[in-house]
């Protein structure tokens, strides 16, 4: 299993990616930063990476998923509903492919504004993002 850690602000979030294809693009493209944008509680920012829509892309995502959105090229956070979202479900602004989650707490990202920078990187890799 390959693990990540996602940087923003004061916030340091362990999380593991799936065995996709998009999966596979994204590790090998760490570390990445970005300036994070908001869409109710979703947080996303374009990456250098263009990535097809894989077989079983969805709108509809869960709590804590990491996916990439294919028009925006854009790595996405998602941790609770979104403008496009009814009812209880989290939607995506279209199909995304999910390639992680975050495996703890998503709700600190409540706190995250749009215009601060965000970094991904895999575990063990020395940063002074933070410091």
């Amino acid at each position: 299993m390959k693990k990540i850690l996602i940087l923003v602000e004061n916030i340091e979030l362990a999380a593991e990616l799936n065995d996709s294809r998009t999966a596979e693009k994204i590790w090998y493209s760490l570390p990445i930063e970005g300036i994070v944008n908001t869409w109710g509680d979703e947080i996303y920012f374009s990456i250098d990476e263009t990535i097809e829509l894989e077989k079983d892309a969805s709108a509809i995502v869960s709590s804590g998923d990491l996916a990439y959105w294919p028009p925006g090229k854009a790595f996405c956070i998602f941790f609770g509903p979104t403008p496009a979202s009814t009812e209880s479900e989290i939607r995506a602004a279209s199909a995304v492919n999910v390639f992680g989650k975050i495996t703890g707490d998503t709700q600190v990202l409540k706190q995250v504004r749009s215009g601060v920078r965000i970094r991904i990187e895999k575990t063990g890799q020395q940063s002074n993002f933070l410091d």
